[in-house]
Parts: C-alpha cells; structure tokens; sequence
C-alpha cells in the first residue's frame, strides 16, 4: 500500500509541477489577446496543448493507481478521493500530511488556472463581440448607401401616401 500511495504523490506532484508551469502562459496568454496577437496566440496554444497531453498521460497513470488502491482498500475508484484516502491512512501520519499537503497545494494551484481561464475567457468573448459589433456596422455602412439612395422622383412617390397624414401630432 505504501508504494502505491507513494506513486500517487508522485503523479499527483508532478500533475501539479505542469499546471505551474501553465500559469505563466495564462498570464501571457492574456497580455497575448489584449494585445490581438493571433501568431503569438497560435505558438502559446500548442505550448498549453503540449502541457496538456502530458497531464492527459499522468491523469492516466493516476485513474490506474486510484484503482489499485481502490483494489486494496476494498472501495470502488469512484468513491476514493483526497477525503476518503486520508481517512483510510489514520495509521500512516506522514502520507496523511503528505497527501493533506498535496490536496492544499493543487487545489490552490488548480484555483489560479480557472481563475486565468474565466479571464481569458471573457477577454476572447469580448474580443468576439468586438469583432461582430464591427461586422455589423461594415455590413450596415455597405448596405447603407443602396437604400440612402433618392432622387427627386423617388422622394416625390414615397411622400404622395403621407399627404393627409402627419408623422407627429403637435397636439399630443
């Protein structure tokens, strides 16, 4: 069980040391779209997606270590977490404080990305609207001048139907 426990802190330690190193390309990341750099953009993301892969290989070696202790511990993998695991260690205190330890500093490091992430987030989505605001008024300013234009005889035709009609009523 120790060896299992100890594969565990390593996996989740060096999960943890990769998601570090992804903070500072989230803090590029947003100096990246404020500046509206799609290259430098592109060549962060395939770094981020580099990263990523190798969490996605250690996510792995983590579920199959989850389940052999599940195995051992007589629980289903699903049921196991940092919670359960510690309560499960009452008589190892060193991987309980190992564990307790990991649990705090992934957790904080795990709150940094999403808080980095939701800001990115709303940066491209506001860049987006940004993007559609200007779309549209292109598209208005083109389309504008085929309806803006009259002539002498059109403007005459378009007023014959509001002769007996007013458009505002002084009286109101």
């Amino acid at each position: 069980m120790a060896s299992l426990i100890e594969n565990l802190v390593s996996v989740l330690s060096e999960e943890n040391s990769l998601y570090e190193k992804m903070i500072p390309l989230a803090e590029r990341k947003t100096q990246i779209i404020v500046a509206n750099d799609l290259e430098s953009l592109q060549k962060l993301t395939e770094e981020e997606q580099a990263l990523v892969n190798r969490i996605g290989v250690l996510e792995k070696q983590r579920a199959e270590v989850i389940i052999n202790i599940g195995t051992v511990l007589g629980v289903k993998p699903e049921k196991l977490n940092f919670k359960n695991l510690i309560e499960a260690l009452k008589g190892q205190p060193k991987e309980q404080q190992q564990l307790r330890e990991l649990h705090d500093t992934l957790k904080r490091t795990t709150d940094r990305m999403v808080s980095l992430n939701n800001r990115n987030k709303d940066l491209i989505n506001q860049s987006l609207e940004m993007i559609e605001f200007n779309l549209n008024y292109i598209k208005s300013t083109w389309m504008g001048p085929d309806t803006a234009q009259y002539s002498k005889s059109a403007a005459e035709n378009d007023t014959q139907g509001f002769s007996n009609t007013r458009m505002f009523d002084a009286k109101q």
